[in-house]
This record gives structure tokens, sequence and C-alpha cells, in this order.
């Protein structure tokens, strides 16, 4: 049973681990700043939701390593320029973010098929927190710091044209996340431990 919930793990891995390479292929270029609109961040999202903490880590982090490793993975791009360039800190964060979402995901549904409207209302401030302003955090100062350009190569520009310009979309891919973890959580099992009847 142990071997059997193993593999299935590593299969759930290896497709959120292919979903996210295929969202950050979905891009919106911004003429005023090198950081697009993405759906990685939605991906990421879903990993850490769905399968977890451990999984959600894995399958995010792996990508990254490949792409450090000069696959072409993120954003049909790879290697060192890649990882060191001006998005680099959003990147470098991911796995983060997918592990903490995945920890709050995996606490809210411990033991449960479905969670109180105040669990969800958690889990949505969870998603959008860890999936959206955790990567800012570290993406922003990167922004700033691995770029000449003189409108934001200081925090402010670069809040400018690394944070305010996304928050809207990430609201929204945080609420449309959410309401496919609450839905699908439930049916995905196998890569959790059984889930315990209430009494």
């Amino acid at each position: 049973m142990a071997t059997n919930q193993w593999i299935k793990g590593i299969v759930f891995t290896a497709l959120f681990g292919a979903l996210f390479i295929v969202a950050t292929m979905i891009k919106i270029p911004l003429g005023f700043t090198p950081v697009p609109i993405s759906m990685g961040t939605f991906a990421i999202m879903l990993a850490g939701g769905l399968l977890g903490a451990v999984y959600g880590f894995w399958s995010i982090f792996i990508v990254v390593a490949l792409t450090a490793l000069g696959l072409p993975f993120i954003g049909g791009a790879g290697g060192l320029a890649k990882i060191t360039g001006p998005t680099a800190g959003y990147i470098w964060m991911y796995p983060v973010a997918a592990l903490l979402i995945g920890l709050a995901s995996d606490a809210l549904f411990s033991g449960r098929k479905r969670i109180t409207l105040s669990r969800q209302l958690i889990l949505l401030l969870a998603v959008f927190g860890f999936g959206s302003l955790l990567v800012f955090v570290s993406g922003v100062p990167w922004l700033a710091h691995a770029t000449a350009n003189p409108d934001y190569d200081t925090f402010s520009g670069a809040l400018k044209a690394g944070f305010y310009p996304y928050l809207p979309g990430d609201a929204i891919k945080a609420v449309v996340a959410t309401l496919i973890i609450l839905s699908l959580k439930p049916v995905l099992p196998a890569i959790r431990r059984p889930i315990k009847k209430k009494s």
C-alpha cells in the first residue's frame, strides 16, 4: 500500500511539474517591465493545494533545478541566465510557495473531506499570501538589483514594474485555484494519508 502510494505520488509530481512548465509558457509580455503576466503562479497554487507540502514542493523544485541546469522549462528558457536574470527572485520562491500552500492545505483538510467556510477562507488567504505575495518578497528586490533600467532599478520603481500590476490577476488566480482545490482535494486521496471519519 505504501509503495503504491509512493508511486502515485511520483506520478502526480511529474504531472504537476509538467503543468507548471506549460503554465509558464502562457504569458503576456508587458512593455514597461521584463516581468510578464504568467500562469506559473496559478500552477504553483494548484500544486501545493492539491498535492500537499511534500509532493507540491518537489513538483516545482525539480523544474526549477532542471531549468538551472539549462533545460528550457520556465517560460521556454533555461540556464544560469534564467535563474539570475531580472525575474530570478520570483523563480527562487516558487518551490517555497508551493511548500507553504501545501502545509496550509494539508492542515486544513487533515482528517476531512470537506472543510467549513472559515477554513475555506483561510485556505484562500494562504493560497494568495504564499502563492502571490510571498513570491514578490524576493522577486521585487531582485528585480531592482538585477536591472540597470532607471525605471525600475530602485525599490519603488521595482514595485511599479514587478508588483502592483499583477495583484488583480493574482487575486483572481487565487480565487479560482482555491475553488479547484476545494473541489478536487477530497478526490485525490492516493497521495495522502487515508481520510479519517469524523465522529
